[in-house]
C-alpha cells in the first residue's frame, strides 16, 4: 500500500488527455486546462459517452470555456477494436453533456489524426509525458501498437476505468472498460508503468449540492460550466428523467432533495496533479474478454497464493497501481481550488 507523496511543486507535469467528452470529462478537461500543476499538451477524442465527431465538438468547446483554445485537439477512434460502438446517451445525454448548448469554439481540430497527435507530441518533449485516458482505451491501443519505440518514453499510463468491485455498464464491468476490452488488455500488457482509478473510487469523489449551486452561480465561464453540469444531473435525479431530455424542476439546495454528485473522470486528473489525495496499492490486474464477466476487470487482491497458483492454473498478470481510497475533503479542496480559484467553495 502506498500514498502517492507530493509531486515537485516547481516542476509541472506534460500531460495529453485522451477523452469522450460527456459530462465528467468536461469536469476533468477543466481541471486539467486550469491546473498549475498540470502543463496540457495535447488532446485526442474517442467514441464512447457519444459518437466521435460530437465528443470533438464538446472537446473544444469545453477547453474556450476554460481558458484554454490552444490545445491541439484531434479526432480519434470511430468504435471500438472489435465491439460495435455503444454510447452512453442515457446517462450523458444526446450531446453527450446533457444537452446544454455551449457557446461554439473558435478553435479548429488538429489535421493531425489521434494516434499521430500522441506520437508527435511525445517526441517532441524533451521530459517524459504522462497519458491519462477517461474514455475507452482505444486510441492509446492504436498508438501503443503502432509505436511501441515512442510510446518507451512515457512516464506512465493513468486511466478510468475498470472496478475492484462491481460495474455500472453490466453488473461486473465499467463502461470504459466494457465499451472496448481489448483496448484494455493492450494497454495493461504494454510494459508501460499503469495506474487505474476505477469506479470503486470514481463514486467517492463528491460535490455537496451548496458546492455545485455556488460553481453554476459563478460569473466565470469554466467554473459555471462545471456548476451546471454537477446541477443538472442533480435535478435529473430529483425529476427522475433521462439528463437533457425534459425541463427540470427548479430545486433549493436547502430543501435536502440534491444529492451530493461526483467529479468523476476529474478524480483521475486530481490523481495526476495532487497525488496526496488517493491510496494506492500494487496488483496484478487483468481484464475479461468473453462471456457475461467481458470487460470485467479482475483485480488480486490475494496476499497467499490460492489453489489455482498451487496447481499451475494461473496466468500472470502485469501488476499496476490501482488507486483503492481517496482523501476525499483533500480531493476535494484540489479540485473546486483549480477549477474555481479565489472562489469562496469549500469541503
Amino acid at each position: 500500500m502506498h500514498s502517492s507523496s507530493s509531486p515537485d511543486q516547481s516542476r509541472r507535469i506534460p500531460v495529453i488527455a485522451d477523452v469522450d467528452t460527456g459530462v465528467d470529462d468536461a469536469l476533468a478537461l477543466t481541471f486539467l486546462a486550469r491546473s498549475p500543476r498540470i502543463d496540457l499538451r495535447a488532446v485526442t477524442c474517442v467514441a464512447g459517452n457519444t459518437d466521435v465527431d460530437q465528443v470533438l465538438r464538446n472537446t473544444l468547446d469545453v477547453l474556450d470555456l476554460a481558458g484554454r483554445p490552444d490545445v491541439p485537439v484531434a479526432r480519434g477512434a470511430e468504435r471500438p477494436l472489435i465491439n460495435e460502438p455503444r454510447n452512453a446517451h442515457a446517462f450523458h445525454g444526446a450531446n453527450g453533456i446533457g444537452g446544454l448548448q455551449l457557446p461554439a469554439a473558435s478553435a479548429s481540430a488538429s489535421p493531425l489524426a489521434a494516434v499521430e497527435l500522441l506520437h508527435r507530441t511525445i517526441e517532441d518533449s524533451p521530459e517524459p509525458v504522462t497519458l491519462l485516458g477517461i474514455g475507452p482505451l482505444t486510441n492509446l491501443a492504436v498508438f501503443l501498437r503502432a509505436y511501441p519505440l515512442t510510446a518507451r518514453k512515457l512516464e506512465r499510463i493513468v486511466f478510468m476505468g475498470g472496478s475492484a468491485g462491481m460495474g455500472n455498464a453490466t453488473s461486473h464491468a465499467e463502461f470504459n472498460a466494457w465499451h472496448d476490452p481489448e483496448a484494455l488488455a493492450v494497454v495493461l500488457e504494454s510494459g508501460v508503468p499503469v495506474t487505474m482509478y476505477g469506479l470503486d473510487v470514481f463514486m467517492l469523489a463528491t460535490l455537496d449540492a451548496p458546492q455545485y449551486l455556488l460553481l453554476e452561480a459563478s460569473t466565470d465561464p469554466g467554473a459555471r460550466l462545471v456548476g451546471s453540469l454537477l446541477a443538472l444531473g442533480a435535478r435529473t435525479r430529483v425529476a427522475g428523467g433521462v439528463l437533457g431530455a425534459e425541463p427540470l424542476p427548479t430545486v433549493s439546495a436547502n430543501d435536502g432533495t440534491l444529492e451530493p454528485m461526483t467529479i468523476g473522470d476529474a478524480g483521475a486528473a486530481c490523481l495526476i496533479a495532487a497525488p496526496e489525495t488517493v491510496v494506492l496499492e500494487d496488483y496484478p490486474v487483468r481484464v475479461e474478454l468473453a462471456g457475461h464477466s467481458r470487460g470485467q476487470t479482475l483485480v488480486d487482491r490475494r496476499r497467499i497464493a490460492g489453489e489455482d497458483a498451487v496447481h499451475g492454473l494461473l496466468a500472470p498478470a502485469p501488476v499496476i497501481s490501482v488507486a483503492m481510497a481517496l482523501d476525499h475533503p483533500a480531493m476535494v479542496r484540489t479540485f473546486l481550488d483549480t477549477v474555481a480559484p479565489g472562489e469562496a467553495i469549500r469541503s
